[in-house]
């Protein structure tokens, strides 16, 4: 039986792509995953994860990956959640592989984990079955694969976007709990006026750091 595990990297950043991958492997063959060593990508540290990268790649039947980038993101929140757009990304991927699994095993973002499967059905093209699970990035060995890919990929864009917004400092990891990143934005905004190209505009952090400029200058 062939198998797939889905994840994603950069859910909640206020900067840069989330990324998506799916990895497809035959059932029997899981194992091997669990021996190079996938794990839930957040349990990995950085030299580990690029030096699995290949690792796992060679050792899938076929992988794909998707960046959505933060204009598109705000795009598609203007009339639909969060939620709804990674099903939504999910069916695109899952769509795209030219070796069909018979089952599928995704992270679920809903509280709820079986609302995602209903959400991801609609958008697939052919028939297969989905186990949504809350913690499936730790439970099932290719969906930890799924997780690293996307992980170093988010990484590689980061890193990038560091080198094309160097003249600014240090942007962090894009998330907001990281002081690097809300010093960037926070100094690109003092600047030009607006976020820069690699921020989520309709992200609340985002939203407040500007709010909290243009406030700053009214009064």
């Amino acid at each position: 039986m062939r198998i797939a595990g889905v994840d994603e990297a950069g859910r909640g950043p206020a900067l840069g792509p989330m990324v998506m991958a799916v990895a497809v492997v035959d059932s029997e063959d899981e194992s091997r995953l669990l021996e190079l060593g996938a794990r839930d990508s957040k349990m990995v540290p950085e030299p580990e994860r690029e030096r699995l990268y290949p690792l796992l790649q060679e050792s899938l039947l076929e992988y794909q990956t998707l960046h959505i980038q933060p204009d598109e993101m705000d795009t598609l929140m203007d009339r639909l959640s969060l939620n709804e757009i990674e099903a939504m990304k999910i069916g695109s991927l899952l769509n795209s592989l030219s070796i069909k699994p018979q089952i599928v095993f995704v992270d679920s973002p809903d509280p709820v984990a079986d609302y995602f499967s209903t959400r991801i059905y609609h958008y697939l093209t052919f028939k297969t079955k989905i186990v949504s699970e809350h913690k499936a990035d730790v439970n099932y060995p290719v969906v930890s694969a799924a997780s690293i890919l996307a992980k170093v990929q988010r990484d590689r864009s980061i890193k990038e976007l560091q080198s094309a917004f160097s003249v600014f400092g240090d942007i962090g990891s894009g998330y907001s709990h990281d002081e690097r990143t809300i010093s960037f934005i926070e100094q690109y905004i003092k600047l030009h006026k607006t976020l820069p190209s690699c921020a989520r505009k309709k992200w609340a952090t985002n939203v407040r750091l500007m709010d909290a400029r243009f406030q700053t200058k009214l009064g």
